[in-house]
């Protein structure tokens, strides 16, 4: 079976801490790598997650709150420090190219690369990457500002079809940042592997419902109604030091889930 792997390289939220870094993720589809989201130190997290940095060509912004994009500069500057000729394609709402051109033009005039914008409007589900290998489209998710998640769907090979295997093909829905949405299990349904934000416990019930967050119970609600064959939980709350009641509060609906942490691998059977 060819690879289809998530590399978690923060699962924190908002508020760094000495345990969580905020988001990022890459995800390897058939040895070809796609980032999601760029939280401040994520480079660090690829130096030590001992991934290729020439090996990823696009980057998926889910919402433009810092900790989910202020780590892009660094590695930009970065990737031009290490020789990238390859053009790196950002996919995001459409202010990110506003917000990071001035950035750009004055510390990475001569990167020597070119830095391509993608936009796409969060609030619609549409396919924003597409290849021979897989397709990744958005989810529309609910939080403070336009957020969506993204799909990736893994395309059958020819020696799949011919074993009529097509029907099999693996998945990945990555969701975070978002307050409950039921209807959210319809747009995952059946997926391979859910990555659903748990930022609160049962207990911040109201926290998370006035910032526009989700429970890792409720996390595990939208698994179970998907079908969903495995979930993760991240982005959580700095107040909290340890995860296992958010682990147990999920278990409790969902028994398939696991916590994610710094540097974690998994593979998507």
């Amino acid at each position: 079976m060819e690879k289809f792997e998530v590399h978690i390289l923060g699962c924190g939220s908002a508020l760094p801490t000495m345990r969580h870094n905020p988001s990022s993720q890459v995800v390897n589809v058939r040895n070809k790598l796609f980032m999601i989201d760029c939280g401040e130190g994520t480079q660090l997290q690829l130096r030590r997650s001992r991934l290729p940095f020439t090996r990823i060509n696009h980057v998926f912004v889910s919402h433009l709150h810092g900790d989910h994009c202020f780590g892009l500069m660094g590695m930009i500057s970065t990737f031009g420090m290490l020789h990238r000729n390859g053009p790196l394609f950002i996919h995001s709402h459409e202010r990110l190219q506003e917000l990071l051109r001035p950035q750009l033009d004055f510390f990475c005039s001569d990167i020597g690369y070119e830095v391509v914008f993608q936009p796409f409007n969060p609030s619609e589900e549409t396919i924003v990457y597409d290849d021979r290998s897989v397709a990744v489209s958005t989810i529309p998710l609910s939080h403070r500002i336009p957020t969506c998640g993204f799909l990736f769907r893994e395309k059958p090979t020819r020696s799949m079809r011919e074993q009529g295997l097509a029907d099999t093909v693996r998945s990945y829905a990555y969701c975070s940042d978002t307050c409950y949405l039921p209807k959210l299990s319809e747009q995952v349904k059946d997926v391979s592997m859910l990555y659903h934000e748990a930022t609160f416990s049962e207990t911040e019930q109201l926290r998370a419902k006035q910032t526009f967050h989700s429970t890792a119970r409720q996390a595990a609600q939208v698994a179970k109604d998907a079908c969903a064959k495995r979930l993760v939980i991240g982005h959580f709350s700095s107040r909290y030091d340890d995860e296992t009641q958010i682990l147990r509060e999920a278990q409790e609906v969902f028994p398939s889930v696991e916590l994610a942490h710094e540097n974690m691998k998994m593979e998507i059977l």
